[in-house]
């Protein structure tokens, strides 16, 4: 039997990805830094992008789905004036505009495109049509014609506004948001056309850019790094947004083993909920015992660490 390759390394990595860089790429660079067994990523950024790319270690890996659809946060521009296939400056150009809006006109269209909106993502996206990707089918010629699809923009700002052709946005929104959809839709709700010049994530669930390095920085000393990974947060990072409960050793060997608690048994007083799923994360002393669910008055465990 073949050895598996790499060390048990728990934790998260917030990268800051340099432009040009895909997010896979990143990945298997860190995971080669760190020389990692498993590692992962939490919200993929396109190569044009830059910012906050999480990257999960070992178990830090089973959170990666609470970062997924945790909020994000993003800083574009836009530049007015052409339509492009890929909706970004990578692409061909589809059309051109002479108009070029004013603050005020973009600052009015602002608030329609707000709250629970109906998106159409970008023709070049990794969505599956008929078993292909939707960017597989554009390259061939055959541009699919993507329905909307639900989206949640909590908010979108207009801060800058270097020349008439180009205005610089901030976006708060929820998973599966496309910024070059919000930035096409903005130049047309102008009734002008446009496509994303820049991207950037500053935050993404827990991570902001301030946590962020760059594995250039980190690759200057990759033996140091694997001696001591001190750039790594705890697993528990990820989950920072989730009402924790206290339990006793009794109690995480009981959820460990896939066992379900009465609520009138638990030692420990139940945390104030926020959210409406009932989802808490159990910790015992300084450890992660797993992510339950509160059910008609039990302790319900739906992933344990």
């Amino acid at each position: 039997m073949s050895r598996r390759h790499g060390q048990e390394i728990d934790g998260w990595l917030i990268v800051d990805k340099a432009l040009g860089v895909g997010s896979t790429s990143v990945v298997a660079q860190a995971r080669r830094l760190y020389d990692a067994r498993k590692a992962g990523h939490a919200g993929t950024l396109d190569p044009l992008a830059t910012g906050v790319l999480p990257v999960a270690f070992g178990k830090a890996t089973r959170t990666i789905p609470w970062i997924m659809d945790a909020t994000k946060e993003y800083r574009f521009t836009l530049a007015f004036g052409e339509s492009r296939t890929t909706d970004d400056r990578e692409g061909e150009v589809l059309a051109t505009s002479p108009h070029r809006p004013a603050d005020d006109e973009i600052r009015a269209v602002l608030p329609g495109m707000t709250g629970d909106v109906m998106q159409v993502p970008p023709v070049f996206s990794a969505l599956k049509v008929g078993g292909a990707r939707a960017y597989d089918l554009a390259r061939a010629g055959r541009p699919p014609d993507l329905p909307p699809r639900p989206a949640r923009i909590d908010a979108i700002e207009l801060i800058e506004r270097p020349d008439d052709d180009h205005a610089v946005f901030t976006v708060r929104s929820g998973k599966g948001v496309y910024m070059r959809s919000i930035a096409r839709d903005i130049a047309l709700a102008c009734g002008t056309v446009g496509h994303i010049a820049a991207l950037r994530r500053t935050k993404c669930g827990p991570f902001h850019e301030e946590d962020a390095i760059t594995l250039d920085i980190q690759t200057q000393s990759v033996e140091k790094a694997r001696a001591l990974p001190v750039s790594l947060l705890p697993v528990a990072t990820a989950l920072a947004d989730i009402p924790a409960l206290a339990v006793t050793d009794a109690e995480a060997r009981a959820l460990s083993f896939g066992q379900i608690l009465a609520l009138d048994g638990i030692a420990a007083p139940l945390p104030a909920m926020d959210t409406p799923d009932g989802v808490i994360c159990a910790i015992n002393g300084e450890r992660v015992v797993g992510l339950c669910r509160l059910v008609e008055g039990r302790l319900k465990p739906m992933r344990i660490f």
